[in-house]
């Protein structure tokens, strides 16, 4: 898998599938000026994942450069969901994180109505490490949800990539 650094031209297909309602209970909408700032802060990355036919995907990154060495993996969302992508688009993510971010700790939340992507987490070996009670408001729902800590240290990464 392709990941490359997203410029403004992106934001159209960001806002596409941030916008999706299929997408809405699980993953939050910024505006063209916030992507933005996001581009711009050293302390953020959006990647596109693009295999040369256009975009497919995009994830982005917070919190690099924290003196703890974490980083979040703050929003990831691909163009069809339950395409069988998932699993090989986490894992490129997470290389990416810690091999080219240099990250001690990858940490993410999901919503606990977003089985699908909790199934991928967990099957990256992401440790669940707690649940945010009624956490999320979400107005497309007229609720608030739970929300599922997960989190991978790098002796964890490491350990996956080893041969068996």
């Amino acid at each position: 898998m392709r990941l490359r650094a997203a410029t403004a031209a992106d934001f159209g297909f960001i806002r596409s599938l941030t916008g999706n309602p299929d997408y809405a209970p699980f993953i939050g909408d910024d505006d063209e000026a916030q992507l933005q700032r996001w581009l711009d802060s050293p302390a953020a990355r959006v990647l596109i994942l693009d295999d040369g036919g256009g975009p497919e995907g995009f994830a982005i990154f917070r919190e690099i450069g924290d003196p703890s060495g974490r980083v979040e993996l703050f929003r990831i969302a691909l163009d069809r969901a339950g395409a069988g992508r998932g699993d090989a688009f986490f894992a490129a993510l997470l290389d990416y994180a810690f091999r080219d971010l240099g990250a001690a700790r990858v940490w993410l939340d999901a919503s606990a109505e977003n089985a699908r992507a909790i199934k991928v987490y967990r099957r990256a070996g992401c440790q669940r490490e707690g649940v945010l009670r009624q956490h999320w408001w979400r107005p497309c729902l007229g609720r608030s949800v739970d929300l599922h800590m997960f989190a991978m240290s790098r002796a964890e990464w490491q350990a996956r990539r080893l041969p068996t």
